[in-house]
């Protein structure tokens, strides 16, 4: 497998606005394509090209991507949530300017400007106009925080209801106070070049954490008293000397079959909602208390982190969303530990966006969870997922020669 990439440029032109061009690649293996570069031109190109940047659109988000060079190359990103308090508004922006520059000086270069995105729905009743107003000030703010540290705002969008405003344009022909629409979606010369370096937009940022968001609350309440069920009887088990390796072993069994059961059993719809509902059907609370308790040993964890590539991946990212849907209830901050295997199978395999979505949420259920952080930090450096693998690999492999014991879990399958 390869870990795809994506590099984008983009340099200033006499309209004041900027002209950005970009550049897509996906390096290494004989899958790897030739760069493609692409020049986008004005807010509209801008506009357009954001889920691609990122894979996914990101509603209620502020995204801030770095430029460098004379050509306006596009390098580094940050997205995150928009704070709803106003007040919190300047010292969020100074932090995402501290971050862009330190993010990227740690790479051997420094930002010569940054674009921002502000994105999000129109509240009931709300125009997309009036969402452009209310988030003028904040749009100020980070142009402000960049500014500061010599990196220029060239350009500050706001996208919602359909259309996009630009804060640093005062032509009212080329953008007027209604704003434009946007443009149909994979129609841009941008979406051809995505497509063509075999980048995919995987819907909204709502959808996608849609995902991984617990059950509602009819099943919740069942699901949280499975929960109450299991702790009783396994956290005790979990800290007495000899019985966290019976648990690690009993948890990673059942793993194995409810894998078995997944591999045999794939959703027939395509349409998200319905193949995760099919999923969840596949699981019974008791089977998921179990599992999610089981989980929380970093042990027993990291086994279940080698069902990684070939044909355990997809049914493995199926499981671990599955549970990461039933850590309900007081047991939320437990979902640190799925979530974090769904965005480790995910980056594995391939699939950068669902990684991202999927390892966020796991340091926001548990901000101190260490093996999210890591990956985090390493899917974010830009490593290559391959060397973690391949340490995976070794240590099962010492597994197998060791002397068989009663009870030794299955190895989980590998690719060919």
């Amino acid at each position: 497998m390869t870990q795809r990439e994506s590099e984008q440029r983009g340099h200033g032109d006499e309209s004041g606005h900027g002209e950005q061009g970009g550049s897509t690649h996906s390096p290494g293996g004989s899958s790897a394509r030739a760069r493609t570069e692409i020049a986008l031109r004005g807010p509209a190109e801008l506009a357009d090209a954001l889920p691609y940047l990122l894979g996914f659109y990101p509603d209620d988000s502020i995204v801030v991507v770095a430029l460098h060079g004379a050509r306006g190359r596009f390098g580094g990103r940050i997205r995150i949530g928009i704070p709803a308090a106003p007040d919190e508004w300047c010292s969020v922006s100074a932090q995402i300017a501290a971050c862009l520059e330190d993010d990227v000086k740690s790479k051997g270069g420094r930002p010569d400007g940054a674009i921002v995105f502000l994105c999000k729905d129109p509240a009931d009743g709300e125009s997309g106009n009036a969402v452009m107003e209310r988030l003028r000030p904040l749009a100020q703010a980070l142009r402000r925080a960049c500014g500061k540290r010599e990196m220029p705002v060239y350009e500050a969008l706001c996208l919602s209801a359909g259309a996009y405003w630009s804060y640093c344009c005062p032509d009212g022909a080329c953008c007027p106070a209604e704003g434009r629409p946007l443009g149909p979606p994979g129609t841009s010369a941008m979406a051809a070049a995505a497509t063509y370096a075999g980048i995919q937009v995987r819907g909204s940022l709502r959808q996608m954490e849609g995902r991984l968001t617990a059950l509602g609350a009819k099943a919740a309440e069942a699901q949280e008293q499975a929960l109450d069920s299991a702790s009783t009887a396994l956290v005790p088990r979990m800290l007495a000397s000899d019985g966290r390796d019976v648990v690690g072993r009993e948890t990673l069994l059942l793993a194995e079959k409810l894998l078995a059961r997944f591999r045999r059993t794939e959703p027939k719809e395509l349409e998200e909602a319905i193949a995760d509902a099919h999923d969840d059907s596949l699981v019974s609370h008791e089977d998921a208390a179990t599992m999610i308790l089981g989980l929380q040993d970093r042990r027993t964890r990291d086994r279940a982190a080698e069902w990684m590539e070939g044909s355990d991946a997809g049914p493995a990212l199926r499981l671990w969303r599955a549970l990461a849907r039933r850590c309900v209830g007081p047991y939320t901050e437990h979902a640190a530990a799925p979530l974090t295997l769904a965005g480790w199978v995910a980056w594995s395999a391939g699939d950068e966006p669902a990684a991202r979505v999927a390892l966020d949420r796991a340091l926001r259920s548990d901000p101190d969870y260490v093996f999210a952080q890591l990956l985090h930090r390493a899917f974010n450096d830009g490593m290559d997922p391959e060397p973690l693998r391949r340490c995976m690999r070794k240590e099962r492999a010492a597994r197998g020669a060791e002397p068989k014991r009663g009870g030794t879990v299955p190895a989980p399958r590998t690719a060919p």
